[in-house]
């Protein structure tokens, strides 16, 4: 089912200083601003600009599927400075079906995982506005309204921010050193249940999202 759309936060500071808002797109909007916020992939995983067009259509594919959400980051000058997207897991789609082959190679690993999930698809932060919070602020709006029992996401192995936000909230390994078809590289496969657990007193301290 669609979950209703939520009213932005007064906002929260980068770790810039730069106040920045909390904003829900619909899948329309998205799919306006695409290019702008894969350029925010890009720069945040610091890939050449080439994979910018065929990531675009990627993405603009994303936004039609079924229970699409995405939050973004937006400055002053509404400027996208973050973003997080995702949507309900399902049988018959290319990130469902690689992992459950390798749930299915490992028979240690119990394939109720895929049975109802969101996946979160994207999260990410550009690199001048890391280091204030934003990217946990973006996945627990995200997450915040979802119906699904889990929630599961892949991210390439190697100790870095995206991993340490994932071990703080809670995330399980699912699979690890897991390569999916047609990429060389080695990711995790993390999940956990939901809902997040709550944000301690003093988590946002200095960063407050309303």
């Amino acid at each position: 089912m669609r979950h209703a759309r939520a009213e932005p936060g007064p906002g929260q500071d980068d770790a810039a200083g730069t106040r920045v808002r909390l904003v829900r797109w619909t899948a329309e909007q998205f799919r306006a601003r695409v290019q702008e916020l894969v350029d925010v992939y890009v720069q945040a995983m610091g890939y050449p600009p080439g994979v910018a067009t065929a990531r675009s259509a990627l993405w603009d594919e994303h936004s039609r599927r079924p229970d699409f959400d995405c939050w973004v980051a937006l400055d002053a000058a509404d400027r996208v400075r973050g973003l997080c997207y995702g949507y309900r897991g399902l049988p018959g789609q290319w990130w469902y079906s690689e992992v459950r082959r390798g749930v299915e190679r490992d028979a240690s690993r119990r394939l109720d995982w895929l049975a109802d999930f969101f996946e979160l698809t994207e999260l990410h932060v550009r690199p001048d506005t890391q280091g204030s919070g934003l990217g946990e602020a973006l996945l627990r709006r995200l997450l915040d309204a979802r119906t699904e029992r889990r929630v599961l996401l892949s991210t390439p192995e190697g100790e870095n921010r995206a991993w340490r936000l994932y071990r703080r909230l809670g995330f399980e390994d699912l699979l690890r050193h897991y390569r999916f078809s047609g990429d060389a590289r080695p990711f995790g496969i993390l999940g956990r249940d939901l809902p997040l657990p709550e944000v301690l007193a003093d988590r946002h301290a200095d960063h407050p999202v309303g």
